[in-house]
């Protein structure tokens, strides 16, 4: 599959549960909706997917599961992170043999590696397992922050093909897109910041709104795809609410509350992830009603 696949809206995937464990009618249900609006890709258990707290088994399945409803109509980026470049190497190798068309790859959390640690954390996934490798980008969560110096250098091994920018540094993106090369693939992580990101010269976004509102999603990145500036600084304008809103509390929390209140999935999130706040809840209300969800 061409990396050139990897654009445009990209759902971020929650994982819905019932009673503890993982509603897997939901989630056909929620991919389903996703595709049906016209998405160009899908991401399960990322971080808004809760990989956090799900066992590997529950991982490996809801990868399986959406590679299978996908059925080849969009991409699919299997969250496979690890802050074990062993586990990491692992999930990737599963993703790969289960169908998946790349895998998203999050910097190591928790131990702080060096540079050149991270390096030799993404050239041995590069060596152990042949398919597409996204970079995922994320100090605020990982305490970790990888140099555009060693993203030029990984650009150059063959299965590292873009990154996940959640950084929201637009000067970042412009002095990468041209270190990496106009092969890289570059996708904002944050919704907000998406616009500005993709003037930057990036090809779209892993999104969390897109779970909420995605035909407004699709029509968004659909105009910036087409260079139809006016029109998606009108659908930005609609969204920026709710993009907003749904980080008012610890994510995926309002997200679900959100899917919850459109009939699509329980509410249920697991601990240490609370229910959406009163606050929140209502942020989130006026946030789809901006964006015309209801």
């Amino acid at each position: 599959m061409s990396e050139l696949m990897f654009r445009g809206v990209i759902p971020a995937l929650i994982t819905p549960f019932r009673d503890g464990a993982i509603d897997e009618d939901a989630f056909v249900r929620l991919i389903e909706r996703q595709i049906g609006a016209g998405v160009h890709g899908l991401v399960p258990v990322g971080t808004t997917g809760e990989t956090a707290t799900l066992s590997h088994d529950e991982h490996r399945r809801v990868v399986e599961l959406c590679v299978k409803t996908a059925a080849g109509r969009v991409p699919v980026v299997a969250g496979a992170g690890s802050n074990a470049t062993a586990e990491a190497i692992e999930l990737v190798r599963h993703a790969k043999t289960v169908g998946a068309d790349a895998a998203l790859v999050v910097t190591p959390y928790y131990n702080r590696p060096s540079q050149e640690g991270l390096y030799a954390h993404y050239a041995a996934i590069n060596a152990a397992v042949q398919m597409p490798v996204l970079v995922y980008n994320v100090p605020a969560r990982t305490s970790v922050d990888i140099s555009n110096e060693v993203l030029a250098r990984l650009a150059k091994l063959p299965n590292i093909v873009g990154i996940k920018d959640a950084t929201g540094d637009m000067a970042r993106a412009s002095s990468q897109r041209l270190m990496c090369g106009e092969d890289w693939v570059m996708l904002s992580g944050n919704d907000d910041a998406a616009l500005g990101y993709m003037a930057h010269g990036g090809h779209g976004a892993i999104s969390v709104t897109c779970n909420v509102a995605p035909e407004q999603c699709v029509a968004f990145y659909n105009d910036v795809l087409a260079g139809n500036w006016q029109g998606a600084l009108y659908h930005q304008d609609r969204l920026i609410r709710l993009h907003k809103a749904l980080f008012t509390d610890a994510s995926p929390a309002p997200a679900k509350f959100a899917m919850a209140h459109l009939g699509l999935c329980a509410e249920d999130a697991r601990l240490p992830i609370m229910p959406a706040s009163a606050a929140s809840r209502a942020e989130v209300l006026a946030g789809m009603r901006d964006a015309g969800v209801i």
